[in-house]
């Protein structure tokens, strides 16, 4: 192994299938989906469904992106005592600076409206990470840096992310993009927060990031350039350098993928140029068919998911690949272990 692992410690979920993570997980875990009808009404006419979560009282914008954080925080951090939190850096995953319709301020004002519902103060290494899917591994990445390089004993990793504005939902529509009744090549939009704990092993059976790789994928959605994969496969294959294992040790695998043929194809693609080695089955999940295509909240949705089936004992084995995308062609991989290090 090249590089020292990080283990999840805890984790925080807030969809619209679950306001935990354990109602998430078990949701998905059923392929259980809960779409609804937004007050968005596309071009044909009907209303656009989404996976929408419902809180107690009907906020929107960064206000709703904010309840939905405190809540998956408060959840994750359940078991460390309120006094230590000012000690945890947090490390805020939002939408890309790229993405139609992001809200103002996101940046600037979103992190003191989290620490404003807590009431508490996260330590000054907190950083916000604004790169949509591939946020989580972005930070897994400075977190691992915090702990192994600076001593900090733990990291909270947390998301917050919503499609549901009308300038994205118009944009994605207007581009074909969204899943409806006329058009089966697109995602169905969502909204959530997610938040991870993360640290040192400590000997136990617990979910380790051993090896993270990133990519550009040149041909990406929006390009017209032949794709190839090639942003994914670097990832991929950085990821598994990292970890210093090869793609057949790998059980199954655990990914974004929403909806959208391209990312399907991509995923295929990649896999295609890496495997050398025959395997009977190689599974892929993709929780976003339960909860919807929920931005930078993918990345949180996969540990999380990745965790709970690694402790209920639901998974083809051990050893996990999942791997994130963003529309403007930066591509994230994780090699994942559930076991002690």
């Amino acid at each position: 192994m090249t590089a020292a692992p990080i283990a999840i410690l805890s984790t925080g979920l807030v969809t619209s299938v679950g306001l935990s993570a354990p109602a998430t997980c078990a949701a998905i875990r059923a392929k259980i989906s809960n779409p609804s009808e937004t007050r968005f009404m596309g071009s044909d006419g009907e209303w656009i469904m989404a996976h929408q979560v419902q809180l107690e009282k009907p906020w929107r914008g960064l206000a709703k992106l904010a309840r939905m954080a405190a809540m998956a925080i408060e959840e994750c951090l359940a078991e460390v005592s309120r006094e230590k939190w000012p000690e945890i850096p947090l490390l805020l995953c939002v939408a890309e600076r790229e993405r139609p319709g992001r809200f103002q301020g996101l940046d600037e004002q979103l992190f003191f409206e989290i620490e404003r519902l807590l009431e508490i103060k996260f330590s000054p290494d907190s950083i916000v990470v604004p790169l949509g899917s591939v946020s989580t591994a972005v930070a897994l990445m400075q977190a691992r840096k915090l702990i192994h390089e600076r001593n900090i004993p733990r990291v909270l990793i947390a998301a917050t992310d919503t499609l549901l504005t009308w300038p994205t939902l118009s944009y994605y529509e207007q581009n074909d993009r969204l899943l409806n009744e006329n058009n089966s090549n697109g995602f169905m939009p969502g909204e959530g927060a997610g938040a991870l704990l993360v640290g040192k092993t400590d000997g136990q059976p617990q979910l380790l990031c051993t090896g993270i790789g990133f990519g550009v994928e040149k041909a990406h959605i929006n390009s017209t350039e032949p794709l190839r994969a090639d942003g994914l496969t670097d990832a991929i294959r950085a990821a598994l350098h990292d970890a210093a294992v090869q793609m057949h040790d790998l059980d199954y695998r655990i990914t974004d993928l929403s909806g959208e043929q391209y990312y399907f194809k991509e995923a295929a693609l990649a896999l295609g140029r890496i495997l050398r080695q025959r395997k009977e089955e190689f599974d892929i999940w993709h929780p976003a068919e339960c909860t919807g295509e929920g931005g930078a909240v993918a990345g949180s949705t996969l540990l999380a998911l990745a965790d709970a089936a690694c402790r209920k004992g639901y998974t083809a084995g051990p050893n996990i690949l999942a791997h994130m995308t963003n529309d403007v062609g930066q591509r994230a991989a994780l090699v994942l272990k559930f076991g002690s290090a």
